[in-house]
C-alpha cells in the first residue's frame, strides 16, 4: 500500500545572498512538499523502507499519484541520456552550428527509436553472465548487439565503400581558409 501526503503552499527558506544581492528581500517560491511513503516492497529487501519527499513547484494543483509516478520514471530518462550519449555518439562530433547540432540530435533519436522498433526482430546476443529475457524485454544495448546481423540480413541501400588507398590530395599551391568560427551560446541565470 502507498500512502502520499501532500501540504501546499510552503516555500523554501532562500539563504544564497548572492543571487538576490540586488534585491531587497529575497523572492518566495511557492510549492508542494509531498511524501511518499511503501508499507512494503513488491519484492523483498535487506533494505529500510524510506520515504520519499518530493518538492514541486508550479502553476496549478499538483496531482500527487502523477507526480510521484513521473520521479520514478527519473531512472529510465537518465539511463537514455546516458545510451544515447555513449553507445549512438550524441556528443562525439564537434558541430560549428546550433542547426547542425540539431540535426545530429534529430540523427540520433532515430538511431535509437530504430533500436527500439528492431526489438522483436533481432536475435538476441547476450553475453554468458546475462539473464535471457524476453524480445519485448530486450534493452537497447542487447538489440545494439544483435542489430548487425539484421542488418546483413536485410541489405543496405547505401553504394559500396570506397577504396582504402588515399586520394590525390588538394592541388599544389591551394590553401583552404580556416572554418567559421561561432561564439558558444550562454544564457545567464
Amino acid at each position: 500500500m502507498i500512502s502520499v501526503q501532500a501540504w501546499p503552499d510552503m516555500h523554501p527558506k532562500l539563504t544564497g545572498r548572492e543571487r538576490w544581492a540586488n534585491h531587497e528581500l529575497p523572492p518566495i517560491v511557492h510549492g508542494t512538499v509531498i511524501c511518499v511513503e511503501v508499507e512494503h516492497l513488491p519484492r523483498p529487501t535487506a533494505r529500510n523502507v524510506k520515504t520519499l519527499w518530493l518538492w514541486r513547484s508550479g502553476p496549478g494543483q499538483a496531482d500527487l499519484d502523477l507526480v510521484w509516478r513521473a520521479y520514478l520514471r527519473r531512472f529510465h530518462i537518465e539511463h537514455t541520456f546516458r545510451y544515447v550519449k555513449g553507445a549512438i555518439g550524441w556528443t562525439t562530433p564537434a558541430v560549428c552550428t546550433p542547426e547542425q547540432a540539431d540535426r545530429w540530435t534529430w540523427l540520433t533519436i532515430a538511431a535509437y527509436t530504430q533500436l527500439r522498433l528492431a526489438r522483436p526482430v533481432v536475435a538476441e546476443h547476450r553475453l554468458p553472465w546475462e539473464r535471457p529475457c524476453e524480445p519485448h524485454q530486450l534493452t537497447p544495448a542487447r538489440t545494439h548487439c544483435g542489430f548487425p546481423l539484421l542488418r546483413t540480413a536485410f541489405g543496405t541501400p547505401a553504394h559500396p565503400p570506397k577504396s582504402d588507398e588515399p586520394g590525390p590530395g588538394r592541388p599544389k599551391g591551394t590553401r583552404e581558409p580556416p572554418r567559421t568560427r561561432h561564439p558558444a551560446i550562454r544564457k545567464t541565470p
